[in-house]
């Protein structure tokens, strides 16, 4: 494949997620108020998007009570801060299982699994212009925790996401997810061109080599928007090779929190490193009107 590289790169931040991080770094935001102001100070460092999850503000689990959704958005709209919202629907669809003798009856406590509408709430409400769809089912990291997302799910929760105006940024955690992404826009439930999260190196799903990260690039329709991440140390060097690649780049405290060795980052310094990556291969950041250009967004207030 001879390479394209990006000349105009949007950056998106992924805020806090909705992993077991938030004791191991004082940055990471719990709290509606620290996660729109996380996002904003993103969003000046160079972020043109914000991906948003929400966690509850006394304990930090992650949550996906609408009404934090609410304030977040409501927060980040009414600040005097430019920026494109990306708001997570991947929540809903958690399932642990018993152990390995006994899956069944599942393990009720852990599991969080939802109907569409339910999962989709917060999105009809907030109507941001972005939207996350987890487009695969895959064995998530922990010994008997899968994430579930049939294909029934995904088109009826695409073609919410469709009916609504707001943008599906289809999560692909491996090839089988583009697969799918790519019948999902041939039967109508959502419009072309998509737009694609490349996910390497989320046990376990695709690894973050660059053979099969290269097999994912080549997966993607040349009229699609995409971008790519990994994990840890590897978050850097993936700005690097989404870049080169031909696409864009997410970085923050979802995926990493350490700026470097024994340095933990805030959410801004992960994205200022990512515009000097960017700036040093000769690129340019692109900002939030660019990309709404680009990827056709509706910006719209909430009723």
């Amino acid at each position: 494949m001879p390479l394209a590289m990006n000349r105009d790169v949007f950056i998106t931040c992924a805020v806090t997620g909705s992993g077991s991080t938030q004791d191991r770094s004082p940055h990471v935001p719990r709290s509606p108020k620290e996660i729109a102001d996380s996002a904003i100070e993103a969003a000046r460092g160079g972020a043109a998007i914000v991906h948003c999850h929400v966690r509850d503000p006394e304990t930090g689990t992650p949550s996906r009570d609408p009404a934090l959704f609410r304030e977040v958005t409501e927060r980040i709209r009414d600040s005097d801060t430019d920026v494109v919202l990306n708001l997570t629907a991947g929540m809903g669809g958690d399932i642990v299982f018993g152990p390995t003798e006994s899956p069944l009856p599942v393990n009720q406590a852990a599991t969080d699994m939802a109907g569409a509408t339910e999962r989709m709430a917060h999105i009809a409400d907030c109507l941001p212009e972005i939207c996350t769809l987890d487009c695969g089912t895959m064995n998530f990291a922990e010994a008997d925790y899968v994430m579930t997302n049939t294909p029934g799910m995904l088109r009826s929760m695409g073609r919410m996401m469709t009916d609504l105006g707001v943008k599906p940024e289809i999560e692909a955690f491996d090839t089988g997810h583009l697969w799918f992404a790519k019948q999902l826009v041939e039967d109508g439930v959502l419009d072309a061109p998509a737009l694609v999260q490349l996910c390497m190196g989320v046990p376990w799903g695709a690894p973050n080599d660059l053979n099969t990260y290269l097999a994912m690039v080549n997966a993607i329709p040349q009229d699609w928007n995409w971008s790519a991440f990994s994990l840890g140390r590897d978050q850097m060097p993936y700005v690097a090779a989404a870049v080169l690649a031909g696409g864009n780049v997410r970085v923050g405290l979802e995926d990493n929190l350490m700026l470097d060795k024994g340095v933990l980052a805030t959410n801004a310094q992960l994205v200022e490193r990512a515009v000097t990556v960017i700036e040093g291969m000769g690129a340019h950041v692109i900002g939030p009107d660019a990309v709404r250009t680009r990827l056709n967004l509706q910006k719209r207030a909430p009723a």
